[in-house]
């Protein structure tokens, strides 16, 4: 009997009628490159190198490609999330009017379907922050939007938050600038920035500013209740009938005509009144209940200093003054 499987019993060419030696070397080749061993289970050693190496901790060095691979992974971090602040159209709708509102106009305000407006409404009333008249099916804030902002209105500091855009002001018009609030004696200067040529003004931290002759007392004068002012008005206007700052009020009369006017501008301005040749803008900031809380002073000398009403210092002072208002909680229209 013939022993087709080889001294080692294993697989040979005999068995499929070739002889070994027949086999040309082309033939022989290919044979065995298309010879693929089976794949085997894995075992449990194997399963273990293979977990060792997953969990190895990577080299101390980063090629570059990793790093931007990195960077590009905080980019998109600080991105932020997209829905979230298409969804928050809808609450800024909401709060800039004063009534309730059906969800056809609601979306065309926000910029939205009705059916896109419906999904992210649904979201924000589980979350009490919109809630929903039962009766009409109008939208309004709900009762956690209330908590948000009165959480807000107890954390802020309207000084501190004027203090910072102030130095933003300072750089954008290079003129020098403060804050006032009402204090026990009247507007006092409780913060002050220099430009980068400061203006000869005799004016430092603590100082009570004077209501009928500096642009100050004219903007707390005219913004404030009448009887935290009147005493110091009447005082002044006495002291007038001994001396008085160019074009400062010398009459009751006088008094109302400029507070008028610095009601209707929104803003009070003097030139060279309380210190010659240093003219002077002061601009109210109000807080969530619509009262003065304080204002921005700009003052700078005559030739250097944009005096004329929607100029360069004027116009920086209103949109420095609307952000601090906004931020306190202000809203210049009835809510």
């Amino acid at each position: 009997m013939v022993n087709r499987h080889g001294p080692s019993g294993g697989y040979t060419p005999a068995m499929c009628g070739y002889k070994a030696r027949a086999l040309s070397a082309p033939f022989a080749a290919v044979f065995l490159l298309n010879v693929q061993p089976f794949p085997m289970p894995p075992t449990a050693r194997s399963s273990s190198i293979r977990k060792d190496a997953e969990s190895a901790e990577p080299p101390d060095t980063v090629d570059d490609d990793a790093a931007d691979q990195h960077d590009s992974g905080e980019e998109k971090l600080r991105s932020g999330i997209q829905s979230i602040e298409v969804g928050f159209r809808l609450l800024d709708v909401l709060t800039h009017e004063p009534r309730a509102m059906m969800l056809r106009d609601l979306a065309q305000r926000a910029g939205m379907s009705p059916a896109k407006a419906h999904r992210y409404l649904v979201s924000f009333q589980r979350l009490g922050v919109v809630a929903q008249d039962p009766l009409t099916g109008r939208y309004e804030l709900g009762g956690f939007a209330l908590q948000l902002g009165l959480a807000r209105l107890a954390r802020v500091d309207g000084v501190k938050l004027a203090r910072i855009a102030l130095a933003e002001l300072r750089e954008r018009i290079d003129m020098t600038v403060g804050i006032a609030v009402w204090g026990n004696q009247g507007p006092t200067v409780v913060h002050w920035m220099e430009s980068s040529y400061p203006a000869k003004a005799s004016l430092k931290l603590g100082d009570v500013m004077p209501m009928l002759s500096s642009a100050t007392g004219l903007l707390f004068a005219a913004y404030l209740p009448r009887g935290k002012t009147a005493a110091m008005i009447d005082r002044e206007l006495a002291e007038t009938q001994r001396w008085a700052a160019a074009n400062s009020p010398r009459t009751p009369e006088d008094v109302e005509r400029v507070l008028d006017e610095v009601r209707a501008q929104g803003a009070a301005r003097v030139e060279g009144m309380l210190l010659p040749t240093i003219h002077a803008f002061c601009t109210p900031v109000f807080d969530s209940n619509g009262d003065l809380a304080l204002g921005l002073i700009a003052l700078g000398h005559e030739g250097a200093f944009d005096i004329t009403w929607g100029g360069e210092v004027d116009i920086a002072l209103r949109e420095c003054a609307q952000k601090l208002s906004y931020e306190l909680g202000y809203s210049p229209t009835a809510r």
